[in-house]
């Protein structure tokens, strides 16, 4: 892919800067971990917004999620388990030593929430399924990214529904310990449920 020459050569650009530098006298200059980490996170910024806080709507924002996460993602994404319109091609620009650094990076930045509509009846309804079915694993509400789960407070409605429906369909398979629960809500409350959980995640300020 074109965005890896141009990331090398700046990297080679770095280190002779780095080297000048250090010979004169002066403090040497960020790690290049630490750059490196930032240049390949900056490749997402088109798609999913500046350090990862998307403007939607079904771009999802990745900022704030767990590193865990993140990486189980991208390498679903690799490897063909993820369903996807474009990342399953840019993934394989990327090794696992890769995925990690854009994790950390990401994990790093504040989840920033989506300001959406919502309905109020449906949002109520649907924190009572989410407490039924989701909070379990998408703790706080849907916005803890603990236990290796995606945020779903304040996530892009459009991305959610996406996501809901793979899962529903079987192209994507969820993680063994969400699996049963999922199911369950999918088969029970159908798609006026899912509607009510939208609305609720939507709502979460």
């Amino acid at each position: 892919m074109a965005y890896i020459p141009v990331r090398k050569a700046l990297l080679i650009a770095g280190l002779t800067f780095g080297a000048s530098v250090a010979l004169a006298g002066d403090p040497p200059p960020p790690t290049i971990s630490g750059a490196d980490a930032a240049m390949l996170s900056n490749t997402c910024a088109g798609c999913h917004g500046t350090d990862g806080a998307s403007g939607g709507p079904a771009a999802p924002t990745i900022a704030g999620l767990s590193k865990e996460y993140f990486v189980e993602v991208m390498k679903g994404f690799k490897e063909g388990k993820v369903p996807a319109t474009i990342m399953d091609r840019i993934a394989k620009g990327y090794d696992d030593g890769e995925f990690e650094k854009m994790a950390g990076f990401f994990a790093a930045k504040p989840f920033v929430k989506g300001k959406q509509d919502f309905d109020k009846e449906l949002a109520a309804k649907g924190a009572k399924l989410h407490d039924k079915y989701c909070e379990k694993c998408h703790a706080e509400g849907g916005q803890s990214a603990a236990d290796d789960a995606g945020v779903l407070a304040g996530q892009w409605t459009p991305y959610v529904h996406i996501a809901l429906e793979d899962f529903k369909a079987g192209t994507r398979e969820a993680p063994k310990k969400m699996a049963k629960q999922m199911e369950t809500m999918l088969s029970k409350e159908g798609e006026e449920g899912v509607k009510q959980l939208l609305n609720f995640y939507a709502s979460q300020k």
